[in-house]
């Protein structure tokens, strides 16, 4: 038999993880699985977020049984592709990395101060650390996974990603050694059974999208913690940056 495509796509908060989401389950031989970790990671840290207890019931609180039916377990639908959308802060200290090396890992990234503005925007508070905007345990992972495996993962840069969705989609399926799909640019709108239940808090703008939008110029004015903290993670950034996939304008 052959062995199912399972891709981790780890990328921080508001990016476009879940618009992501939604090309790769256009795909009719892929099947998603929107933050497998997050009940887990809200168990073990206790972190306040909006609708905390409602996730924690619908989802698995083991860490290591969702790592067990992420690597070993049965595909959704049979499916010979599984992409598995991942949030790097649920990554806690405590969470083994081991499993990780047996999927096949994409890095997804964004400039941090584009993150902690919308993430503030978002939460309404600029109460907000390196750990919330995810890029140190992005950079952890990423350093990780070079040394564990020898094998440097493709990294997409979001804002990047949006100036040419088709040829950044291209060419991450000529990496992953699979067609590319034209119907991964567009979509239906609307919610889907696969969103997780904090759908209603996040999801509003994917929810009226059919497809990949231009990057709309936003002035961005941080100030306080706010803005330490994109600073402390502006090198982290870089370095990923410096990674990225390279792609053939399409």
């Amino acid at each position: 038999m052959v062995e199912p495509l399972r891709i981790a796509m780890w990328s921080g908060p508001r990016n476009i993880s879940t618009a992501m989401m939604r090309a790769w389950e256009n795909r009719p031989d892929c099947a998603v699985s929107d933050e497998p970790l997050y009940a887990a990671w809200l168990s073990i840290s206790g972190a306040d977020h909006p609708g905390r207890e409602a996730v924690m019931a619908a989802g698995e609180r083991d860490w290591r049984k969702v790592v067990a039916a992420l690597t070993r377990g049965p595909v959704p639908g049979g499916q010979p592709i599984w992409y598995q959308k991942h949030m790097c802060h649920h990554l806690d200290p405590s969470i083994e990395l081991d499993w990780i090396a047996g999927l096949t890992n994409v890095f997804l990234i964004r400039r941090p101060d584009e993150v902690v503005a919308s993430y503030v925007r978002a939460r309404g508070t600029e109460d907000i650390t390196p750990e919330d905007v995810g890029l140190p345990q992005q950079t952890m992972l990423f350093d990780w996974l070079e040394q564990k495996t020898g094998r440097l993962p493709p990294v997409i840069d979001g804002g990047e990603f949006l100036a040419d969705p088709e040829g950044h989609l291209r060419a991450l399926c000529e990496w992953l050694e699979i067609d590319f799909l034209a119907q991964m640019l567009a979509w239906p709108s609307g919610p889907r059974e696969s969103d997780g239940v904090w759908a209603k808090y996040w999801y509003d703008a994917v929810w009226r999208s059919t497809g990949f939008s231009p990057q709309q110029a936003r002035a961005i004015n941080l100030s306080g913690r706010a803005a330490e903290v994109a600073e402390f993670c502006r090198p982290m950034y870089a370095r990923l940056h410096e990674r990225r996939l390279r792609i053939r304008s399409s």
